[in-house]
């Protein structure tokens, strides 16, 4: 199983405050020969229109020397993450979290905007101080 990130306990605690229960810590999927370890999986009951919404959540810290080398590798990993969950969790949706520092300084621009178009991604932006989530980018 891969080392848990850097803000994984934020993001989980984030979570937990904004309603989410965690039903996976982490979501293990084997699929064609390979596993693969999304960080989380949590479920939030809608009472109002009785629907149970599930989100899978890969982390990323975005701490190396290079932001876009860890957009490379975050990007790759999502795709392969959400290709799997497709097939095996239709009904869950993929998120990438990342700290508020991260998508200031790396998403904002003008390539991460386009990246997130064109990628499709959803994100969770999270405070890792205050352990809250702060916007979710669909």
């Amino acid at each position: 199983m891969p080392a848990k990130d850097t803000y994984h306990n934020a993001v989980k605690i984030a979570l937990v405050k904004d309603g989410w229960t965690i039903t996976h810590d982490p979501l293990y999927i084997k699929y064609g020969g390979f596993d693969f370890f999304v960080d989380l999986r949590a479920e939030m009951l809608l009472e109002a229109v009785k629907y149970d919404r599930k989100i899978a959540v890969e982390i990323k810290s975005f701490i190396g020397a290079s932001s876009l080398n860890e957009f490379h590798k975050a990007v790759g990993q999502f795709v392969n993450y959400r290709i799997v969950l497709a097939v095996e969790h239709p009904d869950c949706t993929l998120y990438m979290a990342v700290s508020e520092y991260a998508f200031d300084s790396f998403f904002t621009t003008g390539f991460g905007q386009l990246a997130i178009k064109a990628h499709q991604l959803k994100l969770i932006v999270f405070d890792e101080k205050e352990e809250v989530i702060k916007q979710w980018i669909e």
